[in-house]
């Protein structure tokens, strides 16, 4: 059953959780995402780190000059201040549109995961590539982003089989939200589509190339377009700032 109020959990000698639901939704998104947001803007001393999951915002703190009580009244009236869930995003957000081959030897699990669906593989290309999917969260591996929510028809489970490797820059479906991998890797989720995209840079000042609350369109193009993509760190991808 989902959590109808933001629920604040002690997350060992150190930290805070405000959760906004037990289950992925929309609302519980937002609301975790603008209350992160709210967070780092209210700069209170003593908090050293946020980070926010599905659902949840973590806060970790020094408890040489804060303690949990105090922290958990500063979040219970900030959490009073307004409706989360019906929250504006965070400013700063950006748009990224991410040249994509569905399908093909490059994506081969289009095929199986269409009819999971309950589409057409022509279908399911316009369904994936029309959808303007936000970064929900950021976990797994570094700079993976879990996207979503798709529509209803991609409710698939994961494969019960794991796919031994599926490479840097794919794109994988389940339960109604994308994964754009950022390392080759073991997985459960379909693949679907290939893209150009370095997602983890480890050298750069921001290493994580997509933020949690961005938005990801997914537009159709041919390998040979791809391939000549990569030369591109973004991979060929074009972003603009939300405003």
């Amino acid at each position: 059953m989902a959590i109808v109020e933001p629920v604040i959990r002690t997350a060992g000698v150190d930290g805070l959780l405000v959760s906004f639901a037990d289950a992925l939704s929309e609302a519980a998104n937002r609301a975790t995402l603008a209350f992160r947001a709210a967070v780092e803007l209210a700069a209170w001393d003593g908090v050293e780190e946020t980070s926010s999951s599905l659902v949840s915002t973590y806060l970790r703190f020094d408890p040489v000059h804060l303690d949990h009580a105090t922290l958990r009244t500063q979040l219970e009236t900030l959490l009073a201040s307004r409706d989360w869930y019906a929250a504006d995003l965070p400013d700063g957000r950006r748009f990224w549109r991410v040249p994509t081959v569905f399908g093909t030897e490059l994506a081969p699990q289009l095929t199986q995961a269409a009819a999971a669906a309950g589409l057409e593989e022509a279908a399911a290309i316009a369904s994936l590539s029309s959808a303007r999917a936000r970064v929900q969260t950021v976990g797994f591996a570094p700079g993976q982003p879990y996207l979503g929510t798709l529509p209803a028809e991609w409710d698939i489970p994961r494969q019960s089989q794991l796919t031994t490797r599926i490479p840097e820059g794919a794109l994988a479906v389940a339960i109604r939200q994308l994964v754009l991998f950022s390392v080759p890797t073991p997985t459960g989720w379909q693949h679907v589509g290939q893209t150009a995209m370095r997602l983890f840079r480890p050298d750069d000042k921001d290493p994580f190339l997509l933020r949690p609350g961005d938005e990801v369109q997914f537009v159709p193009t041919d390998a040979v377009s791809l391939d000549a993509m990569r030369r591109d760190p973004h991979g060929g991808a074009q972003c603009e700032v939300i405003r």
